[in-house]
């Protein structure tokens, strides 16, 4: 954010958590004209930041702001993509009141969730309307911070948005990255599913929100084919030319697999993403995995 900038019609996003999906909404609304500042945990993440050009600081559950009033003042975009904790939203906690009281030209609020509030769903589709059953405390804790950041933009008279993400997928954190590494495993569930996104899809739906300002609202990102796991890894295994992991049955490794691989494997659902079509105009530009992954070879990822 470049200090002594008081233009009225100056557009300033700051994002709580600079982690990989809000860079890329970072570049992009960079290029749109948003001043772009934000928070990241890591000293060394925040010296990359600073070299990029963003004006980056610390910002923790245990480490607030060191002055908000500088930080949020001139704020018209506000995004969160940090993990809740036990409590709640971080961010809402440590610094809803100084929002409140210093950000009076902030228009927009976001807010990246996950698909997981929904819960099991038993491979049926899901829209913004189904209601949230989340199932694991993670789920729990993302549908406690979403209603803290609808709270917080009805308490200030701004529209708060919040974004419902299943598995995300880009450059360096891909099928391709798996099967390239050895770790990539073609696991079958019968009737499991996954919705997916691209971490470019992710920031041009919240570009869209942010440029278009509707009132609040959840909003599903996803692309337009959930499919199993092991159909994604035997495409990438084919674009790279090699043969694919022979299929092993869900049942046979669940044993092996980490808390967190299992509660994904509890649940399955088809996620719908007809309203950021329909409201935001979004068109995706890889509204499958096949052209997601397609991409990212062709690009030397």
């Amino acid at each position: 954010m470049r200090t002594g900038d008081k233009r009225m019609d100056a557009k300033r996003l700051f994002v709580f958590g600079l982690g990989d999906s809000a860079r890329h909404l970072a570049r992009r609304a960079g290029a749109a004209g948003y001043a772009v500042a934000g928070t990241s945990r890591a000293a060394g993440t925040i010296a990359t930041l600073r070299a990029q050009g963003y004006a980056a600081e610390a910002f923790a559950s245990d480490r607030p702001l060191d002055d908000p009033a500088r930080s949020l003042g001139d704020v018209t975009h506000l995004l969160c993509s940090i993990p809740p904790d036990g409590a709640g939203d971080p961010a809402v906690a440590a610094h809803g009141a100084d929002l409140a009281r210093h950000a009076g030209r902030l228009q927009w609020i976001g807010y990246l969730s996950t698909t997981g509030v929904y819960g099991d769903h038993g491979g049926a589709w899901v829209d913004e309307t189904t209601p949230a059953a989340p199932a694991s405390e993670r789920a729990q804790r993302r549908l406690i911070a979403e209603r803290q950041w609808l709270a917080l933009g009805a308490q200030l008279g701004v529209p708060a948005h919040v974004f419902r993400l299943p598995g995300i997928y880009g450059p360096g954190r891909s099928a391709l990255d798996q099967v390239r590494a050895g770790t990539a495993r073609r696991i079958v569930r019968p009737g499991q599913v996954f919705s997916r996104i691209h971490v470019a899809d992710i920031a041009g739906t919240v570009l869209a929100s942010m440029i278009r300002l509707h009132g609040a609202t959840i909003y599903n990102v996803a692309d337009d084919e959930p499919a199993p796991q092991a159909d994604v890894v035997a495409f990438a295994c084919a674009l790279l030319g090699v043969a694919p992991p022979p299929p092993v049955d869900y049942a046979d490794v669940e044993a092996e697999l980490s808390p967190m691989a299992r509660s994904f494997y509890a649940e399955s659902r088809r996620v719908r993403n007809d309203l950021i079509k329909r409201e935001l105009g979004v068109v995706l530009a890889y509204p499958t995995y096949r052209e997601g992954l397609r991409a990212i070879l062709q690009a030397g990822g």
